[in-house]
């Protein structure tokens, strides 16, 4: 946890966001002579700055300006857990482990859309929902 010692974190162009339920801002990340610091320990070092969980915190956009000990990125902080869930992309809540996305193996895709070939208008829904082709 020496990086966490050493790292210190500043924002600025805060903004409030009322529309979306939460505060944006630019991060700046100070961190001379070690490597990038993670980005869960940004979050619970803006957490402590916002008074809030670290699991309402979202950063990404993270960049290390050449030379390093520098690195330049943004945060968004939502008002509550529900309203990140519902405003957040879905790839940003699928790093938090906040959403799963159904898996379906590509051989079973391309037997679904050759399915779908052969038949017309709205059937093509029904061999979606059952999984066999309608001759």
């Amino acid at each position: 946890m020496t990086a966490d010692v050493k790292a210190t974190i500043r924002t600025r162009k805060f903004m409030t966001n009322r529309l979306l339920c939460r505060k944006q801002m630019v991060v700046d990340v100070l961190h001379p002579g070690q490597g990038s610091v993670s980005k869960t320990e940004i979050r619970q070092k803006l957490a402590a700055m916002h008074k809030t969980t670290p699991d309402v915190i979202f950063c990404f956009g993270f960049k290390t300006c050449y030379g390093g000990g520098k690195s330049t990125g943004f945060a968004l902080v939502y008002d509550t857990l529900d309203f990140a869930k519902k405003f957040e992309p879905k790839y940003r809540l699928q790093r938090h482990g906040l959403y799963e996305k159904s898996k379906v193996s590509r051989k079973q895709r391309k037997e679904r859309k050759n399915r779908m070939k052969k038949v017309r208008g709205t059937a093509k829904t029904k061999v979606t929902a059952t999984g066999k082709g309608g001759k």
